[in-house]
């Protein structure tokens, strides 16, 4: 009889048991296909967007870091969302990672602004390294661009750091995307000069290898000042030769206008006394 009434309840708890052992047993199982399936999709969409950062010639370490966060990222999610299959009550922890992202991103705002800047400048690249830039009320060339910061060489050679939010929310001039610039010389000459002449004189200067044809160099009065008359010589050259075409016409110039007779006027005063001389 005792062996009977054993036997009789452990029918009776499998019976129990075995409904419960069916539903979380199929749970679990479906939980760990969603987990290897969903690993294995997250790691294939982080190669691949590794490749599209690549194809746009993103910076490698901007490369590795987009790639591991969004891989961290995707696979805290997908725990979350297997441990709610399993019956795992998540919301408060859904929770507590709210309010940590929360409470980290207003401790770090600063930070993240010029880290998501630092993000934008990689990716969008509006300069590279080697350019000449201007932002932010300072010039240089750019010497490495950091995930925080971008740093500047200016041209008497210091060095200045300015933080990546600013930079990519500002006005950026770059002086080296162009291949070619257009230089701008103005000269002051008199107004009994022969304009003809200075045309002449200004378009032989420009007469230099560093110039390019095309567009052709041309003069032209640029102003009618108070003393003298704007002459405005206007050539293009390709952009590393900028500031070489820019001196030599600051040098010579001068000199062939004055070979040629052309005067260069510069402002000129007359004061004039005048005594009072007290009635006796």
């Amino acid at each position: 009889m005792d062996l009977n009434a054993e036997v009789d309840q452990l029918i009776k708890a499998s019976q129990a048991w075995i409904p419960m052992i069916m539903e979380y047993g199929s749970r679990v199982l479906l939980a760990v296909i969603t987990l290897a399936v969903g690993w294995w999709l997250i790691n294939r969409l982080t190669v691949k967007l590794g490749h599209l950062l690549a194809l746009r010639k993103a910076d490698l370490a901007l490369q590795g870091f987009i790639s591991s966060l969004v891989n961290i990222i995707l696979k805290v999610l997908l725990v979350v969302s297997v441990a709610s299959m399993i019956g795992i009550q998540t919301t408060s922890f859904v929770a507590a990672i709210g309010a940590a992202g929360l409470a980290i991103g207003l401790a770090l705002q600063g930070s993240l602004a010029n880290f998501a800047g630092g993000v934008l400048i990689l990716l969008f690249r509006p300069f590279k390294i080697g350019d000449w830039i201007e932002a932010q009320s300072v010039s240089g060339t750019v010497d490495s661009i950091q995930i925080f910061h971008t740093v500047l060489r200016t041209g008497d050679n210091k060095t200045v750091i300015v933080p990546n939010g600013n930079l990519s929310n500002g006005i950026i001039t770059n002086y080296n995307r162009q291949p070619t610039r257009k230089v701008v010389f103005d000269v002051g000459v008199d107004y009994e000069a022969d304009l003809q002449k200075v045309r002449e004189v200004l378009l032989a200067l420009a007469d230099d290898p560093r110039v390019l044809k095309a567009p052709a160099p041309v003069v032209v009065v640029s102003t009618l000042g108070e003393s003298a008359i704007t002459m405005s010589l206007r050539v293009w050259v390709d952009t590393p030769n900028y500031w070489d075409v820019l001196f030599m016409f600051n040098e010579f110039a001068r000199d062939r206008l004055k070979a040629q007779g052309v005067d260069i006027p510069f402002p000129q005063r007359v004061i004039r006394v005048v005594q009072e001389v007290a009635a006796q």
